[in-house]
């Protein structure tokens, strides 16, 4: 292995690199997502029974004790329950705003990645082409036949090259298309559950109002 990625030229290390922070931030957003996840409509469903019952301070203990961020947008309203509509809504879309970039966090790094490893493996396939030919030149000024094997080198680095680059792109790839996906559906999970809190105090203080 380590024969290989000498041979494979000094993109192979950037690109070695780019896989091991790929897989580090893979790791770190599964982990991450699977703390953030929970049973979103029996946490609602048992939210909205409680305030039904006028239970502020139960409901609020509620969502302190559940993790990730529906949990945390949930409270930011409740705390709000006897404002307005306007003012509960802009309530939970400032805990929203903040709850976001903590689920989007280092997907750019694996974006990134995915790009950008080709075009390493890319650029080590231009400078192994470029040692064959500058093989190939020198021996042509020494009028001497050239063989297979003095372009071994230049075309072990250009063909390793690409082959490292694409190796990690694609499961990089993958992987930001999976993580994204599950951050959308915690994004959707989150607005259901902002919209059914909104609807619910507010038709309870229009009730009260009445």
């Amino acid at each position: 292995m380590w024969d290989l990625i000498q041979k494979g030229g000094p993109m192979m290390y950037l690109i070695i690199l780019s896989s091991v922070l790929a897989f580090g931030v893979v790791i770190e957003r599964i982990y991450s997502l699977n703390k953030a996840r929970i049973d979103a409509n029996k946490f609602m469903d048992e939210i909205l029974n409680v305030l039904k019952r006028n239970k502020i301070i139960e409901a609020i203990e509620m969502c302190n004790k559940t993790p990730g961020p529906i949990a945390h947008i949930v409270k930011a309203g409740i705390l709000k329950h006897d404002r307005s509509r306007p003012e509960i809504k802009e309530s939970v879309e400032e805990a929203a705003q903040l709850e976001i970039p903590r689920l989007e966090k280092h997907l750019p790094i694996l974006a990134t990645i995915a790009h950008i490893t080709p075009l390493l493996g890319l650029l080590g396939t231009v400078t192994g082409m470029v040692k064959a030919f500058q093989v190939i030149q020198q021996k042509a000024q020494l009028m001497v036949p050239v063989n297979p094997g003095d372009l071994a080198a230049g075309i072990w680095e250009a063909l390793l090259a690409t082959l490292a680059g694409l190796a990690v792109a694609i499961p990089t790839y993958v992987a930001y298309n999976y993580l994204v996906s599950r951050v959308d559906n915690l994004i959707y999970d989150m607005e259901k559950s902002a919209t059914d809190l909104v609807n619910l105090l507010s038709s309870r203080r229009d009730t009260y109002e009445v």
